[in-house]
């Protein structure tokens, strides 16, 4: 191999597939979502970025290295850009300010690409795997160290997840050798790792942290990557997406996050007491697992939306939400507050009689509906035999700002109709009304909307309600029995 007067940074090159071309696809271009796919990306950004792609040449950088000699000039593309350097600068008006760098005055007849400014080609190259963000430094001297001040971090695979020993040695290069400049985006998704591995992948994480990233997303398609030493310390962390891990108390201690607004945990394991934000907007805990017998308490006053969406364990207990705006609560099979009564065919609530576990507090308090019961949204699921809802109705709470309400089928299960009946004489401005029957959708067979067909209404239901849905696969006769009930309120129903 030849001298490089960079010789440094060759050691990111140690393994040659990182310059694969990009696929072509087979009408002979390359395929954006190579580059641009996996989220929403801005237009502009995926057309520079198109562009750039396709005007690979020679390095001028290091001719002599195997790797970089082999990347033949391409014709030049003509691309819908703006018209002027100006225009193509507020593009990205609104961006997070980042290290500025000047660069050289475009060329006569240049690409309106290169006449951009550096700190906007950190903030283009950041929307790239690192793989391909290193990869620029071939397309022209300018480039060469334009990938060491992205604003951002983007470690997988130039085709999505790959196996965390694939990207091991090129990410730890990676880290020694960029800048250390801020990061306002880290996002790591991997797939399998070995223990081997592990020691690697928390240090990314701390590395993140470190460049005070701001949003944060930490994906392993092979659970679970167990961070529980690992304590979360950023006044700059606004939002957190975790995905196959195993949280420990020191890393759901966001005590020292100020700034946390987002937090979105899904397949992971959760091995804490308590989760307490007062900063946390948004929250979304989808599929977890919780130790057989462990209640998680959320701490969470100033949530605006909340998701808990079929996680195992028992379900969480919450705190009064004076903000919440928007609620989903699916309790699904893996839920163990199961109703002791339920597969005897005895229902819980009917003629007084109530199993062990459906025996309301005697301190009047509810686990979820008193809680969420100031959200204008709500989206209120459970499989048959659960009996959190059924519970909270005793001590019903009036959701006073409520104005959409979904509901499934276990809602309309008991022979009175009693959960319904209830929840609906306790919304007081509710709007509409969506029943998803024995269907799980999002398309049903059949959907069925109902209308007053009278000015009067009866007192147990709102003056606004003013349009009722109805939605299944077919109308048998337990749908029957919840459209004669709906018929005694005055609402009447035609087929769509």
């Amino acid at each position: 191999m030849g001298s490089c007067s960079h010789g440094p940074t060759l050691s990111l090159f140690s393994s040659e597939k990182w310059f694969d071309r990009p696929r072509i696809s087979e009408e002979g271009g390359s395929s954006s979502s190579d580059y641009c796919g996996g989220g929403a990306r801005d237009e502009w950004t995926c057309r520079l970025l198109d562009e750039l792609r396709r005007r690979r040449r020679k390095a001028s950088i290091c001719p002599s290295h195997p790797s970089l000699s082999t990347l033949a000039a391409s014709p030049p593309l003509i691309v819908s850009l703006p018209r002027s350097a100006d225009d193509a600068g507020h593009l990205f008006d609104g961006m997070p300010p980042g290290k500025k760098h000047e660069s050289a005055p475009p060329a006569r007849g240049a690409d309106l690409i290169s006449s951009l400014p550096d700190h906007l080609l950190h903030h283009v190259i950041s929307f790239l795997p690192a793989q391909a963000a290193v990869q620029t430094c071939l397309l022209a001297r300018r480039w060469r160290h334009l990938w060491r001040y992205t604003t951002g971090l983007r470690i997988t695979g130039l085709d999505g997840p790959v196996p965390a020993e694939e990207v091991r040695v090129f990410v730890d290069h990676l880290l020694i050798l960029r800048e250390r400049t801020d990061l306002d985006t880290v996002e790591i998704k991997l797939g399998s790792f070995s223990e081997e591995d592990q020691p690697y992948l928390k240090l990314w994480a701390r590395f993140a942290v470190m460049c005070k990233v701001r949003v944060l997303t930490f994906h392993i398609y092979d659970p679970y990557l167990y961070l529980d030493e690992i304590p979360l310390v950023s006044r700059h962390l606004r939002t957190l997406d975790l995905q196959g891990l195993g949280l420990g108390e020191a890393f759901l201690d966001f005590a020292s996050c100020p700034a946390l607004e987002h937090l979105k945990m899904a397949v992971c394991d959760i091995s804490v007491d308590m989760i307490a934000s007062r900063t946390l907007k948004h929250l979304s805990i989808t599929n977890c697992h919780a130790d057989s017998g462990q209640q998680v308490h959320l701490s969470t006053p100033g949530l605006v939306s909340l998701k808990l969406d079929g996680s195992s364990g028992m379900t969480p207990t919450l705190e009064n939400m004076a903000s919440l705006e928007t609620a989903f609560v699916y309790l699904g099979h893996r839920c163990e507050d199961d109703c002791l009564s339920y597969d005897s065919g005895v229902f819980c609530g009917t003629n007084n009689i109530s199993c062990e576990n459906c025996v309301p507090n005697g301190d009047g308090r509810t686990i979820l509906l008193g809680c969420i019961s100031s959200a204008k949204h709500l989206e209120l699921m459970s499989e048959s035999g659960k009996f959190i809802f059924i519970r909270d109705l005793e001590h019903c709470p009036t959701f006073s700002k409520l104005k959409t309400l979904v509901l499934n089928e276990y809602w309309c299960e008991a022979p009175d109709m009693g959960p319904l009946a209830c929840i609906l004489k306790n919304s007081p401005v509710l709007e509409k009304l969506t029943l998803q029957l024995f269907s799980k959708g999002p398309n049903h067979m059949v959907e069925m909307k109902g209308i007053y067909s009278s000015v009067e209404r009866l007192p147990q239901t709102s003056k606004h309600l003013n349009i009722v849905e109805v939605k299944c696969d077919v109308v048998d006769g337990r749908i029957l029995k919840v459209l004669k009930f709906l018929c005694a309120y005055n609402i009447r129903f035609s087929f769509e």
